[in-house]
């Protein structure tokens, strides 16, 4: 069967799982629309809390950004790894404690103001329409190429079907589509990077074998990672295991994305959330060590299949002739993610550091070249480079590069939608659960019954969808560089307060507003004019991505100072700041 055969198959089943879970799991309450009825065992929240977090950005993305940055690419390793550490041992059991619906609820009480409940709704609607218009743009990507519609047609298709299970289930539907999506993603990530870690190195344990000896061809018996480094400096990139430096970005650069990818996870509502689904704080501190060891499974194997892709990629089309190009190559162009510009017009594909032409995408003219290519109206650039691959396709395209069977390919592109479906839904039920309770409920409509509550949710998380659609059709950027706006704006805004909010009982609600309007303001005034209108990294040469890591020291200076020079929040909150600092007891999910 071909693999487009098997894609159908494969979608067809999954997403047929899908849905019956979510008609299994509707709900008629609040309590089940938000937090599941608190009911949900630790290994099940844990397995849904790694799909949540394994966005089409782990899954699709940071590999790709690997496999192009080398050594440098690890930040987003790293600083999504430390972040949920961070979640995990610092936050989750104290949050779990305070047991409210939302994390506006936490600060709203937490602060007793409405209007700090106000500021952090509409940083939590922000942070959420950034990170899930990724998501989206993920589900156009895979389903361009393996269904063979177009990016906008895959949008589309991925807002309906996310719409389906999340207005129906709420958070109990999302949480066990979240499971069934966990196993799902991972196999699908883990089947081809065994087989293409025996194809190269004969090791069949990925996170062994890109450490190991490449076992045939011109460079049998040399390691693989010094194989990549020589053809990285030959092609003229810096060398692949170079961590700082030319070709690379600069230590303090690396070290506040690092930090702000850190802290953004550790504040992004959507991961915060799920942690009132269990039904105490053990079970969040258990859920949260699932977690942990599910994501590390993914996260260990990326850096392989990064290494494995850009070894086969560079082998199988740099300085070969486009009539000859692998199939693969010539797939991926019908989609837009790869083009060619033929410049000394010789037929060879050159490929070599910086842009081939302007733009950050090619545009075609739907007119084919003397060798048969996708004709780019984009005007060339003065360097020798001539090809342009979007780094999203990476673990797309990896099975296709190596030769692996058709069935191989079609459930990558299955784990694709996966990861990418189940941190959507997670984010949507944020922005429903923002309005309708933090909003509509607890500020406009306190005799709101449980219906209207409840149809005012669905119809939240039907806008939401549209929305994100949006960003999705017309994203910003690359997949993983819109989440790293996500989380640098996280950062920014929820982590100082929270912090704050639990281990300093003086911070008041004065500081806290301040501090969250003061992080985010400055975050986002850096990333839309660094990214959108061309300004320059003027801050010491941190980069949009890193620039969360300034914001949030701005968030925690604002907040204590002005803490410092207002009245001290009423005793009844202090003491229950004490209270929350010892974390046992049930905690129940209340509605309040």
């Amino acid at each position: 069967m071909s693999i487009l055969t098997w894609t159908y198959i494969m979608v067809g089943i999954t997403f047929t799982l899908y849905l019956s879970i979510a008609w299994l799991s509707r709900v008629k309450t609040t309590k089940g629309f938000y937090v599941a009825g608190g009911g949900v065992s630790p290994l099940a929240n844990g397995m849904a809390t790694a799909a949540d977090w394994m966005s089409a950005a782990s899954f699709i993305s940071m590999a790709g950004l690997i496999s192009f940055m080398g050594y440098t690419g690890s930040i987003y390793l790293l600083g999504w790894t430390g972040g949920y550490v961070l979640l995990a041992l610092l936050l989750a059991p104290y949050l779990r404690k305070f047991g409210k619906f939302t994390v506006p609820d936490f600060v709203g009480d937490r602060y007793y103001s409405d209007v700090a409940r106000f500021v952090a709704l509409v940083c939590a609607i922000f942070v959420s329409f950034t990170y899930v218009a990724g998501q989206m743009r993920g589900v156009g990507i895979v389903f361009s190429r393996f269904l063979e519609v177009d990016v906008n047609t895959g949008v589309l298709i991925g807002m309906a079907l996310v719409f389906f299970y999340s207005s129906l289930g709420g958070m109990k539907g999302i949480t066990y589509t979240q499971v069934a999506q966990y196993l799902v993603l991972i196999f699908a990530y883990l089947v081809p990077a065994f087989a293409i870690s025996y194809q190269i190195t004969g090791t069949f344990l990925p996170q062994l074998g890109f450490g190991s000896t490449i076992n045939e061809g011109v460079n049998a018996g040399k390691y693989l990672l010094d194989v990549l480094n020589q053809l990285n400096t030959d092609l003229g990139f810096a060398e692949y295991t170079k961590p700082f430096g030319a070709g690379s970005k600069s230590m303090l650069d690396v070290f506040c994305i690092t930090m702000a990818l850190m802290v953004g996870t550790a504040g992004l509502p959507h991961v915060i959330i799920r942690f009132y689904t269990v039904p105490s704080v053990r079970g969040a501190r258990v859920s949260a060590g699932y977690a942990l060891l599910f994501i590390a499974i993914l996260y260990t194997t990326a850096p392989a299949i990064a290494s494995f892709a850009r070894y086969n990629m560079i082998n199988t089309i740099s300085g070969k002739e486009y009539t000859k190009a692998p199939d693969w190559f010539k797939n991926w162009e019908k989609t837009g993610l790869i083009a060619w510009l033929d410049k000394n017009q010789n037929g060879i594909i050159e490929y070599f550091p910086k842009d081939p032409f302007t733009g950050s995408k090619p545009t075609f003219s739907g007119e084919k070249g003397s060798y048969g290519q996708e004709l780019v109206t984009n005007p060339p650039t003065d360097n020798p480079n001539e090809l342009f691959i979007d780094r999203d396709i990476m673990v797309l395209a990896n099975p296709e590069i190596a030769n692996l069977p058709p069935w191989v390919i079609a459930l990558v592109a299955a784990g694709g939608l996966a990861a990418a479906l189940s941190t959507a839904s997670g984010l949507l039920l944020v922005i429903s659960s923002s309005i309708s309770h933090d909003l509509y409920y607890r500020l406009i409509n306190r005799n709101a019954s449980e219906s209207q509550r409840l149809l005012v949710g669905r119809v939240m998380i039907g806008i939401a969808v549209c929305i994100a659609g949006y960003f999705g059709i017309n994203p910003p950027g690359f997949v993983a560089q819109v989440v790293a706006f996500a989380f640098g704006l996280a950062a920014s805004s929820f982590f100082p307060i929270i912090v704050l909010g639990i281990f300093y009982k003086r911070a008041n609600r004065e500081g806290a507003i301040c501090g969250m309007i003061a992080g985010i303001s400055f975050t986002a005034y850096y990333i839309i004019s660094n990214k959108f209108f061309g300004g320059s990294t003027w801050f010491l040469g941190i980069s949009a991505e890193g620039i969360g890591t300034v914001g949030m020291v701005i968030n925690f200076l604002v907040t204590l100072l002005v803490s410092q020079m207002t009245s001290p929040p009423p005793a009844e909150v202090q003491e229950m700041v004490e209270n929350i600092r010892f974390p046992r007891g049930a905690g129940a999910s209340i509605d309040h």
